[in-house]
This record gives structure tokens, sequence and C-alpha cells, in this order.
């Protein structure tokens, strides 16, 4: 009886301090700043609660197998078998975790959560931004890792003695053994207090870094499978009186169609929308050795209409494709893009603009089946789709599909051949291309900076110049609205924070003949507000809209707005405010209205997940 005692705490107390010590390579390898004994040790045991609920999860099976064992005759060898039958594929499945929290942390900025699901449903893509030197790297890491927890749970086991017992020890460890399953619950609940276990009760800091290393990425892994379906309890910051008096000057779905100066020669145009993968503005305003990285769009913009204040609504494509093309805002932990049910009821422009005669095009040199875009395009209204399943060019491949160089000059050739003239007259045309070479691995046929990133995104940045030179000498272009606008920002300098204002501020560019003049627009907007702003000036109403705001219209506050992994922040010409929901608190603010920001956020973000419920 009591080899088995000892050994379910050996297990328990062994698998904890071995997810504890994970945490060290996790803070060695992430934390550039603040990495110290001190904090370690803080880091070490604040997320001891958590690593404490994993290690209940882990022990419950094998407390319930050694109960059975005081009743049921079976050989020593036979439990220990049961046991490592058990613990063999949780070793492996908690070292892949690991192993791809430590990799994935560095570009998305937060720990594991179910999010990860929507990429690694089509694998081939998801992995696409993986290195060589990052393959090796997570071999290795994953090898020790399950190294560890693998030669944790042999030698546990090995200590393991299980004889048979007198009748009268099997009486009184029962109900032992059920008390020691009541202690196992507790630790998975997280105490006896109302609040069950959850990712708030380790944070500590107001560094989010510290706090992210607390988390256990197991249980941030668990604790939000299902989370899409239904999170809108998570944001009830209002009641809905509250809310819905709060979002009335806020929506977008208002009945006025031109409101503020009419920027186009002519009602319909053909509109060209060019969505530029990763261009955060931090790559506009970079130079090296007094060359600018973006040196084409920079030319442009003294020729078009430059949206100064621009923001990203999200951190993924994904995302903020649904935020440019259905005028959405982003979500938090989900994507709507994932969930036909609810995304195909979206308002878009390729259907509104449908209904007043256009035809719609999309082009990408990569698989759309990524993230279930084919399916999303079609359903929103898109009624012609070109990418690399149709594509059998001469032409190397990358690891996310053609690169810009032979899609810019498939989808220039393809605009023109859309927009040709024709005296019988034609339907206007809308138009889409995302790009894909600004991407991580970053491997472009390209050699201009030494800096990979820089060398990519100018590598776009050319191909996007040649697309447009070419349309200007076109006689296209005097019918013609090109929209370059980025999907979303990047993390460049590193040294910036995954869900800062700097991260989400992203160019957004209006060019061609269709245009009355150039000029620049200082007004704080998202990429939510393009579809509204851009039917407004067409004359088409937006009012199956609702969060869609006309950026020229006055009645509506000008603002940016982002989401991040369980926060929000916004920005307007009074400052910055970044909020985040799992610790409840402001990260940070920059001056005056931080009041009137967070509940613009709290606002729209309670608002989505409403909405998002009743689809």
């Amino acid at each position: 009886m009591k080899n088995r005692i000892c050994f379910l705490l050996k297990l328990f107390f062994g698998v904890a301090l071995w997810m504890a010590l994970l945490k060290i390579p996790f803070m060695l390898l992430h934390l550039r700043e603040g990495l110290s004994i001190s904090n370690l040790l803080q880091v070490l045991g604040h997320g001891w609660s958590l690593d404490l609920t994993v290690a209940g999860y882990i022990t419950a099976l094998p407390l319930l197998l050694l109960l059975l064992s005081l009743w049921l005759p079976l050989t020593e060898q036979r439990w220990r078998t049961l046991i490592h039958l058990y613990l063999t594929p949780i070793a492996l499945l908690a070292a892949a975790i690991f192993t791809l929290d430590l990799g994935l942390y560095g570009y998305w900025g937060y720990r594991i959560d179910s999010s990860v699901l929507i990429y690694l449903s089509t694998p081939r893509e998801a992995m696409a931004s993986l290195t060589p030197t990052d393959w090796i790297g997570g071999v290795i890491a994953f090898l020790l890792i399950f190294g560890g927890y693998f030669g944790l749970f042999r030698f546990i086991t090995s200590t393991l003695k299980i004889k048979k017992l007198a009748l009268s020890t099997r009486l009184w460890g029962t109900p032992l053994f059920l008390l020691l399953g009541g202690l196992c619950f507790l630790a998975i609940r997280g105490g006896v207090s109302v609040t069950t276990a959850n990712i708030s009760q380790v944070y500590f800091s107001p560094d989010q870094q510290l706090n992210h290393a607390a988390v256990n990425p197991l249980f941030s892994l668990l604790s939000t499978l299902g989370d899409e379906k239904d999170m809108e309890p998570q944001y009830l910051f209002f009641d809905e009186e509250e809310r819905v008096r709060n979002f009335e000057l806020l929506r977008g779905d208002r009945p006025d169609t031109l409101s503020g100066p009419s920027l186009l020669r002519e009602p319909r145009p053909d509109v060209v929308v060019v969505l530029l993968e990763s261009f955060g503005r931090c790559f506009v305003d970079e130079w090296v050795e007094g060359e600018p990285v973006t040196s084409h769009l920079l030319r442009w913009k003294e020729q078009g209409l430059w949206f100064e204040n621009f923001y990203a609504n999200s951190f993924r494509t994904d995302r903020g494709e649904v935020a440019i093309l259905n005028g959405y805002p982003a979500q938090t932990r989900m994507s709507i893009m994932k969930y036909p049910n609810k995304s195909h009821s979206l308002p878009s422009l390729a259907r509104s603009l449908g209904r007043e005669g256009y035809e719609s095009t999309f082009v990408y040199g990569g698989n759309l089946n990524f993230t279930d875009q084919a399916s999303y395009m079609y359903a929103t209204g898109w009624q012609r789709l070109i990418w690399q399943k149709d594509l059998s060019l001469d032409a190397p491949q990358s690891k996310w599909g053609y690169a810009d160089d032979v899609m810019g000059e498939l989808f220039a050739e393809e605009v023109l051949r859309l927009t040709e003239p024709d005296p019988a007259g034609r339907n206007p045309q809308l138009l889409g291309w995302l790009t894909l070479s600004s991407h991580e691995p970053f491997e472009v046929p390209y050699e201009k900076f030494d800096h990979k990133i820089l060398n990519a995104v100018a590598f776009t940045d050319e191909q996007v110049g040649h697309l447009l030179d070419r349309l200007h000498q076109s006689p296209a272009w005097e019918h013609l609205l090109v929209i370059l606008v980025a999907d979303h920002g990047f993390l460049y300098p590193e040294t910036v924070a995954y869900n800062s204002e700097e991260r989400h501020r992203i160019p957004m560019l209006w060019v061609g003949g269709a245009l009355r003049e150039p000029g620049v627009v200082e007004e704080f907007a998202s990429q939510s507000d393009l579809a509204a702003t851009l039917m407004a000036q067409l004359g088409i109403a937006h009012d199956d809209y609702l969060f869609s705001r006309n950026i020229f219209d006055p009645s509506t506050p000008k603002f940016g707005y982002w989401c991040f992994n369980d926060g929000f922040g916004v920005a307007d010409r009074n400052g910055v405010t970044r909020y985040d929901c799992t610790s409840d608190r402001v990260q940070e603010n920059q001056g005056a209205g931080e009041s009137e920001r967070l509940l613009m956020g709290k606002t729209l973000l309670q608002t989505t997940y409403k909405d998002i419920r009743e689809r």
C-alpha cells in the first residue's frame, strides 16, 4: 500500500517539477530583458500552481488503476504495462506541445492555445515558415523534452511494487485512494475557492513576457479547446442595455452612402485590392544606409492617397482578410473564417459590389485551402479564384507557393485582360491579390539587403512597384482604383511587443487614374473601416455592415482598433491604450482619453462576440 502511494506522489510531483524546469529554456530563449535569478524564481513560484493542475490531470488515470489493483488479480507486470501504455503517449504529446510552444512563441508572442489547430489542419502550409535551422532545433528540443518525460516515467514506474494485499488492507485502502482522488481533483480544479484553475492566476508582473513564462503550455492549450464556439461570456464588460447604448456611436450600419469628400472621378471604377503579406508600417519607415526598404511604395505614396494612421485588426492573415474584405473586426483567439456557418453570413465587398454589377477575381500563389480561405471566399461572393492548384507555371515555388515576381506578372496580365476597354460595354471588375513572399521563412530570389526580413519585404515592394508601373502605362489606368493594404503588421524590430501599437500599424495607399488627387489622410482608422469607406465613395449603401465605419464620415469617431490573444488595443489622436482581459488591467496607456478608448475597445470586443454567437 505504501509503495503505491509513494508511486503516485513521485509521479505527481515529478511531472510538476519537470514542467517547472522547462520554463528555464523558455526564458533563456525568449526573454531578452528581465532575465535574472529573481525573475526566474518568481516565474517558477507563480507558475507552480498550473504545473500542479496539469500534474493532477496526468496522475488521475494511474490513481484509478492503482485503486483497481486493490481488487483485480492482475500481475505486477500487467499493471506496469498498463501504466506504461498510458504514460508513453502522454510523454509524446507533452513533448510535442512544449516544443511547438517553444518555437511558436517567438512568432506569435503568446503561449500556445487552441488557435494553433486552425493552422495545423493544413500542416504543409503551417510548417512552411520553418527554416532548416528551425527544424533541426525543433527536433533536438523535442527529443530532449520527450527523453526527460520518458526517462522520468520509466524511472518512477520501475519503483512500483504491486503485491497482493490482505482483505483488511484493501478495505481501509479503498477509502484512502478515494481521498487521494479527491486531492487530485482539487489540484485539477485549482483549489477550493469559487474560481477554478485559469491562466490569469499565474500572472504577477507588468512585464507580459514574465507572465507568459509562468504559464504552463499544456494547460494553455487544453483549457482553450472549444473556446471558439462560445467565447462571449468571457467579455461581458457591460449589461446589454449599456452595451447597446455604448455601441450606438460606434456602429457602422448607417444609411448614408457618401458622407465626406468625393475622392473618385467616376462612380464605377475597376477596383484592385492588393493585400501585402506581413507588410508592417515599420518596414515603410525603415532605411538601411540611406536607402529606404520600400522605395517603390514611397515613390507611389507621392502620387496617391496615403492613410497615415491606419491599423491592422489582428496579427494573422485569415483575420486580416476578413477585416478588409468583410469589414468585420478580428477576434482574440478564434478566427471566424474557420466557421463556415458563421463566416458565410458576413457582409462582403465581393457580394456588395456584385449586386452592383461587379465581377470578382481573387489571385493567390499559394494554397487557398489553408484556414478554409477558398470556401470562405466563394461563400462571401468571390466569383473566381486563381490559386496554386490552378497553376502549372514554369517557375520554382517557395514553401508557400509561387513567389511575388511570378504572381505579380500573372496578376498584371489578369487585370489588363479583364479591364480592357470594350466597345460593347463590360461589367466593372473587382480584383484581389494576396502576396506571399514577405512571410517566414523570407526566402526570395533577390539580394538587396543583408537582413533577411528586410530583403524579402524589399522584394515584394519591388514586385508591387512593377505591377503599378505596368498598369499605369496601360489605357486601363484611367478607370482603375488600386488599394494597397497590409494583411497584418510584423514584429520588427524584435524589441517591439507583440500586442503593441507599433506592431499593428500598417500602410494603406489608394492610387489609380480614378482617384481625383493625391493627399494624406490623418484620421485614425483600421482595416475593418475600409469596406464602408470604399462603398461610400462608390455610392453604394453599406447599411448591412455592422462594424465598418466610413473613415470620411464626420459623425463617426476616428480610432484604430486591434485584437491580440485575449486583449485589445485602441489608438486615436489623443493616445494609445492596451488592455489585457486575462489579468483584467490596462497594460499600457499613452496620452489623455484612456477611459474613452477603454469604453470603445470593450464595447467593440463584447459586441463582436455577441454578433458571432448570434450568426
